[in-house]
This record gives structure tokens, sequence and C-alpha cells, in this order.
């Protein structure tokens, strides 16, 4: 049965099934072992790429820091620094403003972005699981509201899909316009310099009229709605978003102001690659010196190299939980032993993946910064160690 909450429906699905023989468990468990082995093998690619990648880009920015060359002057290109690293700072220009015909709209930006929503049904679903008579029972409630959502939600999917149906598109889509020439002073920024400037700031609507009849402005929104205080399923509300602000707005500010560094290839600024095999093309908001933009550069590599060898550490302790779970299996009869073979099994993978980790970064090191790697190898046997103390020792016969 329904209860209704408003907008938001829900209702409650009991389904049940034969509780898993030991076979089918054991099945189960060697297919998750085979999972395990793939994981665990992925970590090791993925910690050991990823401390090369991070001692590459560190020795890049180092390198780029020593040859970087500041410009005098955006105005003008000198010839003298054809092919060199260059840093320049200044504010964004285009030629043309971005348009959106169909609600009379334009700014003087580098993107443009519009963004069209929805008033949908969107279901959730909320399981548990219990035994009774001998059978795994699942109890999944499933509740439904109506909600603004940008894609469209496929209402064929749910569990009940009367009375909660969505449109099937949207009559108006999303789109994001880009300026096809951004400059900074005399010089041209390239496909990769113009994709780093993605600071979005949603545009205020306030001093624009509706566009047309069926259209009504409310806030910072354009609704297709016939009242947008009570929306119904289909409506739609549109929002524009830009980045980079290329001229003077009297209601915006001035332009927007980047720092850039890259080579400058004529009146062109392009990648410019290092010796060690990386490329340099940097953009930051505002007016940054030299040394605060390598800092951040830096800063962001050291945030990468630790959010990579997390994610390494992590793939590898679920690949040694899957692939000891065959243990945990044989034992699921007995209540006590399972519990305590589980904490053992969980405190082993922590350990192993511990020192495993530790290690293959200290390889990743070892034709970098051999010192480090050796310090890197010594600490990975510390878990092991720690783990092996705890184990008492064998009464002597």
């Amino acid at each position: 049965q329904f209860s209704d909450t408003g907008s938001r429906k829900e209702h409650v699905k009991i389904t049940s099934e034969s509780k898993p023989g030991f076979l089918e468990r054991l099945s189960e468990t060697s297919g998750g072992m085979l999972i395990g082995l793939v994981t665990f093998l992925l970590s090791f690619y993925l910690l050991f790429t990823n401390e090369g990648r991070a001692l590459r880009t560190a020795k890049s920015l180092d390198e780029g820091l020593s040859l970087v060359i500041p410009l005098d002057s955006i105005h003008s290109v000198s010839q003298q620094n054809e092919g060199r690293l260059v840093h320049l700072a200044g504010a964004l220009s285009t030629p043309k403003p971005l348009f959106d015909p169909s609600y009379g709209l334009s700014i003087q930006a580098v993107k443009l972005k519009r963004t069209v929503e929805m008033y949908q049904w969107v279901e959730y679903e909320d399981s548990r699981e219990y035994e009774e008579n001998g059978k795994i029972m699942k109890e999944t409630k499933y509740s439904y509201n109506t909600e603004w959502k940008s894609e469209v939600v496929n209402s064929r999917n749910f569990d009940r899909e009367i009375g909660h149906k969505n449109p099937s598109a949207m009559a108006v889509e999303s789109f994001t316009a880009i300026s096809p020439n951004v400059q900074v002073g005399s010089f041209v920024l390239s496909k990769g310099l113009v994709d780093k400037i993605d600071d979005f700031k949603q545009l205020s609507l306030a001093h624009l009229e509706d566009p047309h009849a069926d259209v009504t402005r409310g806030g910072d929104y354009f609704y297709h709605s016939e009242n947008p205080r009570r929306p119904e399923v289909g409506d739609l509300r549109v929002s524009f978003f830009y980045a980079g602000l290329s001229g003077d707005d009297p209601h915006l500010g001035s332009a927007d102001k980047v720092t850039v560094i890259a080579r400058q290839q004529g009146d062109q600024l392009v990648p410019y690659h290092t010796k060690s095999g990386d490329v340099l093309q940097i953009l930051y908001p505002g007016d940054l010196s030299v040394e605060e933009v390598f800092q951040k550069e830096h800063e962001s590599n050291t945030m990468k190299t630790w959010a990579l060898r997390a994610a390494g550490w992590l793939a590898m302790f679920v690949g040694i939980n899957l692939m000891t779970r065959i243990v945990y299996t044989l034992v699921d009869w007995f209540p006590v032993v399972r519990d305590l073979v589980n904490i053992g099994l969980k405190a082993f993978a922590f350990c192993v993946a511990s020192s495993l980790s530790l290690l293959t970064i200290s390889i990743g090191w070892l034709f970098y910064r051999p010192l480090w790697a050796l310090l890197m190898a010594l600490l990975s046997v510390v878990p092991i160690v720690v783990a092996k103390s705890r184990v008492p020792p064998k009464k002597q016969q």
C-alpha cells in the first residue's frame, strides 16, 4: 500500500530465497577469489606507476622553474622568447560575446553553460536481509519523490512505474558554448589552457526579461511551467553559468585575470615538453608569481600522489580479503570460530597490504631516489614484524 507524504510515496516489497548451501557458497567464494586476484595484481600496477608519475612530474616542475622566463609585457610578442617557457599574467579577452538566442542572453566570457533540469520522479531503495524459517528474507522499501534533475530519470526501471512515470526526453537541451579565440594580451591560449578555465559561476538573471510567453523568470531560473511555485512532472527550469569573464560587465565587474605558464610559439601559448617526458601548460586564476605557481603545482602533485597511494593500498586490502574469504566460508557453520577467523583475516590483510604497498612504492623509487627506496623497503618489514610479535610462542615439549 502507498502512504503519501506531500509528493513522496513509498511501498514495501518482501522477497525470499532458500539459504544457500555449502557448495553454493563455496562456488560464490571461488568467483570472489578470482576478482580478488585481479584487484590484487592491479594494485601493484597502480602503486608502481603512480610513483614513477609523481617523481617524473616533480622533476619536470623543477626543470620548468629553472627555465621559465617572466614576460615584461603581454601586449607585444618578442621573437627572443620563441620556443621558450614563459610566464605571464593578465586579463582574459575574447573577440565576441557568447549568445543564447533562445533566452535572449549574451555575455562576454570564455564559456557559457546552459543547464536544464526537469521535474521528475526519483526512486530510492532501502533494503535489509534477515533469516526466517530457514530462508533468507529481503525487505525492500521503495520511496518516490519529485525532484529537479539535470538528467532524464528512466522510470521504466522503477519497481512500480504506475503513478511515477517520467517523460523520456527534455524539450530543451543543456549545452556549453566556448569562445573560439581566447587571449591574454597579445597571446592566444591553446585548447588545453582554455579547458583549465572551469571556475563556473551562476549568472544572475535579475536584469533580464521573460524571453517567451510560456517562460517565466523566477530568481536565477527560467521556468517552463504554468506555476513555478507548484511544478508538475515534466516541467523544466533553465539556469546559466559562465567561466572566464573576458570583458567589463556593468553587472559582473571587470574581466577575470589569469596566470599562465606555457611555451611561446609565435603569438600562441602551447604545451611545453620537458626532458623528463612531461608536459607543462599551467593556468591559474589571479595574478601569481612564478614561485607561487610552481608551489601550487607541487602541492597538487603531492595530493594526487597520496590519493593514488591510498587507492592502491585499498585495492590490495580488498583483493587479499577476497582471496582469503574461502577460509571464512569453511568455518561458517561455527559462529564463534567464524568471528575470530574473520578478525584474523582482516588483520592479516591489513598487515600484508601495508607491507606490500610500502615495498612496491620503494621499488618505484629505486631508479630515482635509491636512499629513499631503501628506507621504504625497511619500513615495509615493520607491519609483518609487529604481527609476528603478537603471535604467542609455542610451548616447548
